[in-house]
């Protein structure tokens, strides 16, 4: 039996509630964000990529897996295939009228998606949240926030690794009077900006929240409205990037304990 994946988990969720439209709406974004590995007729030339595809009735499906060992399962041979993530194949499928073959045969998740699916998850996932002028009056502590969402957040921070070190969730009142919560990332790494507003924009959209629900602020640590987000706040603190091993060269005779070899 192959290990379960967060997509395994995921489909097993939505498929003992399947009235819960929560559920179905955080698989597409298991499915959105995960790495998936497409079957292909050829080896890709450069960027250009021949999906294998497969009849099913009257329509036509790409296969794609969430695993390497999964697809070599599937195929029991020497393939060619390519990496991409699930946000990616919905963009590149959307509209064509091919469907989306997950991993079948091989796990739990095995599934059909049409592509009606397909076109939703990248409409979707292609609406991007607006940008507002408003100034805060008052900060003070999240209240009655859904769990859902808190889960969202948290799922989604933890994959924007290296983009900011932390952010803080907090409740505001705005100078107009009205109140909301706010996220503000500390010390966001520049340009991340709009790719981190982007994800927990569809952490509000996949969680099934208004989008009303939360704001986006980005902050220096050296501000003092930072200081006053970490005093009334949830801290959030974001992974660090990996770190790239560099690979030092060791010239024959610098280590006295391994002699050059004569020959």
């Amino acid at each position: 039996m192959t290990d379960l994946t967060p997509l395994d988990a995921a489909h097993a969720a939505m498929e003992a509630a399947p009235e819960d439209d929560t559920a179905r709406l955080r698989f597409f974004e298991r499915l959105a964000d995960a790495e998936l590995f497409m079957l292909l007729e050829k080896e890709a030339d450069g960027d250009r990529i021949s999906p294998e595809t497969f009849e099913v009735g009257d329509a036509s499906f790409v296969l794609v897996f969430d695993t390497e060992a999964r697809l070599a399962d599937f195929v029991g041979r020497t393939a060619p295939y390519a990496a991409l993530s699930g946000r990616i194949v919905a963009r590149m499928l959307a509209g064509q009228g091919l469907g989306l073959g997950v991993n079948l045969e091989t796990g739990p998740s095995a599934m059909l998606l049409p592509p009606e699916a397909l076109a939703w998850l990248d409409e979707t996932l292609g609406n991007a949240p607006n940008q507002i002028e408003s100034r805060v009056s008052e900060i003070h502590s999240p209240a009655n926030l859904p769990e859902t969402l808190l889960r969202g957040l948290d799922t989604k921070l933890a994959s924007a690794a290296g983009l900011a070190p932390s952010a803080f969730l907090v409740g505001v009142t705005y100078d107009s009077g009205a109140k909301g919560h706010l996220l503000g990332f500390v010390d966001a790494v520049e340009g991340a900006e709009s790719a981190l507003a982007k994800a927990m924009s569809e952490a509000l959209t996949f969680s099934g929240i208004e989008a009303g629900a939360l704001d986006v602020g980005f902050f220096k640590s050296s501000d003092p409205f930072a200081a006053q987000m970490a005093r009334h706040g949830l801290r959030f603190d974001l992974p660090e990037p990996p770190k790239v091993q560099e690979y030092q060269p060791v010239m024959p005779g610098s280590d006295p304990d391994a002699p050059p070899k004569l020959k």
